[in-house]
């Protein structure tokens, strides 16, 4: 059944920051784009608020899906709480936990390395999280800094890493930043080892992974370290376009690998300002527009076939779905 919910236009725009430019909002165009390829929930939250929502589908506004490698975007502000409770440092050396590390070339590997992707260490086969133990035996292949690799490799590391300080990297989440926002995952991935995938394997329903963009665009509310926090949409010289597990569609992204695409359209940014994603396999997407104060969270099916093939034709385009929704021309 299709369910959509509209505030009137004074209430989901009174706080709107002004830009310069009037910005025009095509809810039935972006909603009727998604659906056609694949989506089951669309929703827009603006200062905190709702403006609309569309489950055309199944399932309706309970139903959590599975966000696939959207997962990773909530290490950052794991990461940024840990700061916050004096658990870790972004330049702190990861062999200050991994006492593996500490007589070998990964002593050099940093926390902030290892969640922008540039550790050294390859990331692996996106759809296979390898067990904490195995991820922490990994070797560089090249300097930190150096390059970036994307793959799941690194976040379990830094689940190991977690672990080690917390106990449970997932219970330190919920405890720190789900449970203030009533936010509940209706399912999160464990390996074979018990633990929970860091990279991959939450599921959230729409209404839950806004309210957790919110929160994030919000500076953390006060409950994580706001300095901290702004290190996760700063980009790195080896991919200007991702910063510690979030994207950021600016010049100079490098996608994530071959056959797979994030797509920025430089006159878009131009007119909208930052951009920041959370991105998975099927086109699963959280975006941020601070300028705005938007939220933009939309969920599909077909995680599995994205994972198995190259990007369908026709298919869902970042730039095709902002175009649409703000009315810009392409």
């Amino acid at each position: 059944m299709l369910r959509r919910t509209f505030l009137t236009a004074a209430a989901a725009f009174a706080a709107a920051p002004a830009w310069g430019q009037s910005l025009s909002l095509n809810f039935a165009a972006a909603a009727a784009y998604s659906a056609a390829r694949r989506g089951v929930s669309l929703l827009v939250m603006q200062s905190g608020r709702i403006a609309f929502e569309d489950y055309p589908n199944a399932g309706g506004q309970a139903r959590g899906w599975e966000l696939a490698s959207g997962t990773k975007s909530f290490t950052g502000v794991i990461a940024a709480a840990a700061v916050q409770d004096g658990l870790l440092r972004w330049d702190e050396p990861c062999a200050e936990t991994l006492s593996e590390w500490r007589a070998d070339e990964r002593r050099r590997i940093t926390l902030h390395h290892l969640l922008s992707l540039t550790s050294g260490i390859e990331g692996g086969p996106i759809a296979r999280p390898p067990d904490y133990a195995v991820a922490i035996a990994a070797r560089p292949v090249a300097a930190p800094g150096e390059r970036f690799a994307y793959g799941p490799t690194p976040f379990q590391i830094f689940g190991e890493i977690m672990r080690r300080k917390t106990g449970d990297p997932l219970a330190y989440l919920q405890r720190r930043v789900f449970d203030p926002l009533s936010i509940r995952p209706t399912h999160w991935r464990r390996g074979a080892d018990g633990n929970p995938h860091m990279p991959s394997g939450a599921a959230l329903t729409a209404r839950d992974w806004a309210r957790f963009g919110w929160f994030v665009l919000q500076e953390g509310q006060g409950r994580v370290d706001e300095a901290a926090l702004a290190q996760c949409f700063i980009g790195s010289r080896a991919n200007p376009g991702y910063g510690l597990s979030w994207w950021l569609l600016r010049r100079g992204l490098v996608a994530p690998g071959r056959g797979q695409r994030v797509d920025v359209d430089l006159a878009l940014e131009q007119r909208l300002g930052p951009i920041h994603m959370a991105a998975g396999a099927g086109d699963q997407r959280l975006y941020l527009l601070p300028r705005q104060q938007i939220v933009i969270a939309r969920q599909a099916t077909g995680i599995l076939r994205a994972l198995r093939s190259r990007r369908e034709p026709g298919g869902y385009t970042d730039a095709e779905f902002l175009r649409t929704l703000f009315d810009a021309p392409g």
